[in-house]
């Protein structure tokens, strides 16, 4: 009987030689998580972020970024509650991007699309005087998805 491994073994690539582990740095902060939707999930978007911040660099933003983190997952559990949605955090053209999806289900009427929209921005109101207190912006957006979701966002600058 012929050795089953011997083909693969040839597919191998060859050995990349050992390099030290790049170190946190504000360049390179990019993460993305998925949540599972609960109400505990704000608590746990607070905490990654502060985390984050404090590895790479950015401690100065860790109050006002983990707030921000909070509030917008808090807003997408009172809009869609119990449905997953994805945090991204980003340093990115000499700013911090929080960006947050969730499964808002697309409205079939402009109007109705539009009232929402304003009701999930007056429940944003910590979010906006946090963010604009320290010279940032936030917003909200249809996710361009065929199935709908908001994407909500916190830009914070040093």
């Amino acid at each position: 009987m012929s050795d089953p491994m011997k083909g693969a073994l040839r597919c191998l690539p060859a050995a990349v030689p050992a390099t030290e582990p790049i170190p946190p740095a504000t360049e390179n902060l990019s993460y993305s998580m998925l949540l599972p939707g609960g109400a505990y999930c704000a608590g746990l978007a607070r905490q990654a972020v502060d985390g984050l911040l404090a590895r790479h660099g950015l401690a100065d933003l860790r109050d006002t970024a983990s707030l921000a983190a909070s509030e917008l997952v808090a807003a997408a559990y009172r809009f869609t509650p119990d449905r997953e949605m994805a945090l991204r955090i980003r340093w990115q053209y000499d700013a911090l991007r929080i960006v947050l999806y969730d499964q808002h289900p697309a409205h079939p009427l402009p109007d109705e699309a539009e009232r929402c929209r304003e009701r999930r921005s007056r429940s944003m109101w910590l979010l906006a005087a946090a963010v604009g207190d320290h010279g940032g912006d936030w917003g909200l957006a249809p996710a361009l998805t065929s199935e709908g979701g908001t994407k909500s966002w916190a830009l914070l600058h040093r």
